[in-house]
């Protein structure tokens, strides 16, 4: 590579990292805490259910439950399992009986509990693990505004990756093992970015891509649907898979009871490791009634074995069905390796928490890169006025990004201590609020190394509370928990232990 390419691909990568580097921080940090969503809702629930994937819900008592309060007659009823929490989705779309009137014929959506049968809104079942996982693709800026910025931050940072790789190629294996701590600051932080670069690599570009294709890919299958589909976009989203077949509606009420946990336990039967996670009922109570199940095989014997089977409920007839044993199509292929490969939901703890761990070097990377670009301009021939202005540029970047640990620590002690008044509302007050109070603070210091070190040490001793306070509220403390085999509640308490004892240990570390 010639010189004039070298540099132009380096300002490139420069730029381009630098323009996204905020927003890349924040999704990579809420992105790592999200990789634990369903222990910390359990936790904020003091809930510790099974760590099972199907659903093993008794469908006619839940069903019988959703039919109390209203009128199935004509609709398509959903129920999805899509963590490991005790409540699962419920949709209800608008009935296609033609004699419902328009006034009570609405769509429905909540949370219904496994066990007790008690439903629960969105806004009222809201939590911190929810909020941080939304928080990871921007969800909390008005739609879509937040998905769209989300995903064009993650198709730029793949631009970033690609350049870095190319910037580096020639030196990229020597420059792994390079590392002088005692060097200039530049060389220090250059060789920080570029060694945790290269380790979490496939790391960043496996979410680089993934990350893109969630958040953009309507953008992206836009010419598709206009060149291919002339603009028929159902017609494509049926073929992709994200529409079910539709069945119209007889207009004939079935006149028998059916017993859903047959057909259940039918499927599991005929499919032994098959995990269910998705019951989808079409047509409820009519004589066209149709029943699907879906899921997937057991993630260590098959990573991409999704199954479905659809019954006719009148005649009991098998009308459609894909084995989870069966060869996956190519379309079905890309989508579940996306999702598997983007939630790391097939390894247990032990991929999430080197899942969690890899998404804070990302972190590092991103703020190595700032302060290359900051100690890059603290020269003798730049202006006093530029590096005062670069330096309070990085100040405030650096107040933002480093106190979202804080103000994370904080919001895990204030639901548990205001447990009763926490609400979506609460949340959004109590995290976005106290995260610009820390964010003016330390910008109002104005000392790079005192936000370094402070932000790490509010963070750990505020996380070494949180088990306190959790023990405090609600009498389940560590060692309780564990006797007790309520994984959830543990694995929260002693996660934030053992990373505010490695965060408080690296503040006394810093050197300034």
């Amino acid at each position: 590579m010639d010189q004039r390419k070298h540099n132009i691909l380096f300002h490139t990568h420069t730029v381009s990292g630098i323009i996204i580097s905020v927003v890349l921080y924040i999704i990579f940090f809420a992105g790592s805490f999200s990789f634990f969503r369903d222990d910390i809702i359990n936790w904020e629930r003091n809930q510790s259910p099974s760590t099972s994937e199907n659903i093993t819900i008794n469908l006619n008592k839940a069903i019988d439950s959703i039919q109390a309060n209203k009128n199935l007659y004509g609709s398509d009823l959903t129920l999805v399992k899509s963590s490991s929490q005790r409540r699962i989705n419920v949709s209800i779309s608008a009935s296609k009986d033609t004699l419902v009137s328009k006034k009570e014929n609405t769509r429905a959506f909540y949370y219904l509990d496994t066990k007790d049968f008690s439903k629960h809104q969105y806004i009222e079942s809201y939590s911190l693990g929810e909020f941080l996982y939304r928080l990871h693709f921007l969800a909390q800026i008005k739609y879509p505004i937040g998905y769209y910025l989300a995903g064009f931050t993650a198709f730029f940072f793949l631009f970033a990756i690609i350049t870095g790789v190319l910037v580096h190629w020639k030196k990229i294996v020597s420059n792994f093992y390079v590392f002088r701590p005692m060097a200039k600051l530049k060389a220090l932080w250059t060789d920080a970015h570029t060694a945790l670069g290269m380790i979490g690599l496939p790391f960043q570009f496996v979410y680089a891509v993934t990350g893109a294709f969630f958040m953009i890919k309507a953008v992206l299958i836009a010419p598709n649907i206009m060149v291919l589909y002339n603009g028929d976009k159902q017609q494509l989203f049926k073929d992709l898979g994200y529409t079910p077949t539709d069945y119209q509606l007889d207009q004939q009420k079935l006149n028998k009871t059916i017993n859903y946990n047959a057909y259940l336990k039918e499927v599991t039967a005929n499919w032994p490791n098959f995990k269910v996670t998705k019951v989808l009922i079409q047509n409820y109570g009519d004589t066209n009634e149709h029943l699907t199940f879906e899921g997937h095989d057991n993630l260590k014997l098959k990573f991409n074995g999704f199954g479905k089977r659809t019954y006719k409920v009148d005649t009991h007839k098998i009308i459609a069905q894909k084995q989870p044993t069966q060869t996956t199509s190519y379309v079905e292929s890309v989508k579940n390796i996306l999702f598997r490969i983007h939630y790391g939901d097939y390894g247990g703890y032990l991929l999430k928490i080197i899942s969690f761990l890899l998404g804070l070097t990302s972190c590092f990377v991103i703020i190595s890169g700032v302060m290359i670009w900051l100690v890059a301009r603290d020269k003798k021939n730049v202006p006093e006025k530029r590096k005062r202005f670069n330096h309070r540029v990085v100040v405030i970047y650096l107040a933002i990004c480093l106190s979202m640990y804080p103000i994370t620590a904080l919001s895990f002690i204030a639901v548990k201590v205001f447990a009763i008044q926490v609400s979506q509302t609460f949340i959004y007050s109590f995290y976005f609020i106290g995260w610009l109070l820390f964010s003016i603070f330390f910008i109002l210091k104005k000392d790079i190394y005192f936000i370094n070190n402070w932000t790490l040490k509010l963070g750990s001793y505020l996380g070494l509370c949180i088990p306190i306070a959790n023990g405090i509220v609600t009498g389940n403390w560590l060692w309780i928990t564990l006797l007790n085999q309520q994984y959830h509640l543990f694995f929260v308490d002693a996660f934030w232990i053992t990373l505010s004892s490695l965060t408080l240990w690296i503040s006394y570390k810093i050197k300034k």
